[in-house]
């Protein structure tokens, strides 16, 4: 199978580096860089950084800052226009470890799952220095999806997963929404693909946020974007959105 890893970039290009660096030969075919707003220092070093990294490196710039929906939707229509059949969508910004792609790709590949989640809470996985309240919340939140789908869910925050690329020749699942430029498209991808029917399976990964600073672990603010993430679930289930 043809297999892409879609990466949503938003400064942070030294710590892109490192991910970059940490794939493994031949794991994918292709890795797609959506950029927001780089800098002309920023550029050159993703420049730079294409000759040494063994996968082949796509790069999709927006001039502004997009958001990451938007990201990840501009990754997935690069990848269904050079027919691949599996994305892996990951951080980059060294949250994910690109060493654990194979474990996504076994269930894709050998266990014919259409989706896989990564889960730092299954046995096997870790969380390294994860903010007291984004711990709460990515432990309670997933509760909640397991109660609203039932489908037994653990990590529904994570970021790090994998997808057949079918479920988006899906007429009923409709990513080119403008209301899913920002996180709520994660959300609500997750949400189709639980009740759709296709197959979801979690499997344990690991996630290391590098500071505990406020500020400092993520783009994402409490009073600002928790409504992007809360909000799809809420929207699907009562049918205001579809």
């Amino acid at each position: 199978m043809r297999k892409i890893a879609i990466i949503p970039v938003y400064r942070d290009t030294d710590k892109l580096m490192h991910v970059l660096a940490k794939f493994p030969k031949n794991v994918v075919d292709e890795i797609c860089l959506v950029v927001d707003c780089p800098t002309i220092n920023e550029s050159r070093e993703i420049d730079a950084t294409k000759v040494d990294i063994g996968p082949r490196i796509h790069t999709i710039i927006n001039k502004t800052r997009m958001g990451v929906g938007y990201a990840i939707r501009k990754g997935i229509e690069h990848a269904l226009a050079e027919k691949y059949e599996v994305a892996v969508i990951m951080a980059g910004n060294d949250k994910d470890d690109p060493r654990e792609i194979p474990r996504f790709l076994e269930a894709i590949e050998s266990e014919g799952y259409d989706y896989v989640q990564g889960s730092r809470f299954l046995r096997g996985g870790r969380h390294v220095k994860n903010p007291l309240l984004r711990n709460v919340f990515s432990r309670v939140y997933p509760l909640v999806w397991t109660l609203s789908t039932n489908v037994k869910c653990t990590d529904v925050t994570n970021g790090f997963r994998t997808y057949r690329l079918k479920i988006f020749c899906d007429k009923r699942v409709n990513i080119k929404q403008d209301w899913l430029d920002e996180y709520q498209l994660e959300y609500y991808i997750h949400y189709k693909v639980l009740t759709l029917g296709y197959r979801m399976k979690e499997v344990p990964v690991s996630k290391t946020y590098p500071y505990r600073h406020k500020g400092g672990y993520s783009h994402i603010s409490p009073l600002r974007d928790w409504w992007k993430i809360i909000g799809p679930l809420i929207y699907l289930k009562l049918g205001v959105k579809s």
